[in-house]
């Protein structure tokens, strides 16, 4: 079985939950499953619940965790719904993760339009039933003001009104149909050297973080997740990008049930960056409930 996600921050995840054999874990965002695995080794008399809207991460998923044990349960759903999941199969968790990177599996298959590496049709949707507008309906239909305000808010990026005006100059011509279409857009309008990273990266972020809803998901998941952490319980979020690290330091600073465990954030070793490259930008943080 071919597997393509190499887990982040696996170590400290590891170490910093405090796993016992007998842990209820849930894994929010379970992909392929590459936490869950080693999770799953770790606590032989508990339970292991793994949420993700992708069902063909879940299969894969499935297979390896089969591999180690039965004692799990896999849920095809959105993680905001982590209350109604975790107490449909237990009355808590001592343990939560979630690791809120695009999964490598998306990322590799073109068709799926999450890349701007490869060559695919403008989709991005994580849950084509869950999801109003694709990449395409966006890019294509979307104002100038709005598309504006999407690659600012969501990419933070300081070329977004230019970006903008230049997508809607060039469907005028054709619709914007491809992933490569929409990267050399946003290519042409940043300066030559200007970039350190692929000029698209903040753009597709903004799009894939619109069309999936996820700071909302997001949100509704770091406020419901607490209410189900049992006494000294953890959670463990990985974050990439700072309107995420920003909404779990802010929402969990204000929740007086919960204290850190570290009191830094937690940063993958140049060692880790050197084998897996996409963990660069990642951060964990990781809290406790106070009981």
């Amino acid at each position: 079985m071919e597997i393509y996600h190499t887990p982040v921050l696996l170590k400290e995840v590891l170490d910093l939950l405090n796993l016992k054999e007998d842990s209820i874990v849930v894994d929010a965002t379970l992909g392929e499953g590459g936490h869950s695995v080693e999770i799953l080794k770790r606590i032989p008399k508990g339970l292991l619940i793994g949420i993700d809207l992708d069902e063909e991460a879940i299969k894969k998923a499935e297979e390896r965790l089969k591999e180690v044990g039965d004692n799990f349960v896999l849920v095809p759903s959105n993680f905001k719904e982590i209350r109604a999941i975790v107490l449909s199969n237990a009355q808590g968790a001592t343990q939560i993760l979630a690791d809120l990177g695009v999964s490598s599996l998306q990322l590799e298959e073109a068709e799926r339009g999450f890349s701007f590496m490869k060559e695919g049709p403008l989709d991005m949707r994580m849950c084509k039933p869950c999801t109003r507008y694709s990449a395409y309906d966006v890019v294509n239909t979307f104002s100038f003001e709005e598309l504006r305000d999407i690659i600012y808010t969501y990419g933070e990026d300081p070329f977004a009104e230019r970006i903008a005006r230049k997508i809607v100059s060039e469907r005028k011509k054709m619709p914007i149909s491809t992933t490569l279409e929409l990267a050399d857009i946003v290519r042409s309008v940043y300066p030559k050297g200007y970039y350190r990273i692929h000029p698209a990266t903040k753009t597709f972020q903004a799009l894939r973080i619109f069309v999936n809803r996820e700071l909302d998901n997001l949100k509704k998941f770091l406020e419901d997740a607490p209410l189900v952490l049992l006494p000294k319980g953890r959670i463990a979020i990985i974050t990439y990008h700072s309107l995420e690290d920003r909404l779990v330091k802010k929402t969990f600073k204000e929740n007086v049930s919960l204290k850190p465990v570290v009191k830094h954030v937690v940063k993958p070793t140049k060692e880790e960056i050197s084998i897996n490259r996409r963990s660069r930008s990642a951060k964990l943080r990781v809290y406790e409930e106070i009981g």
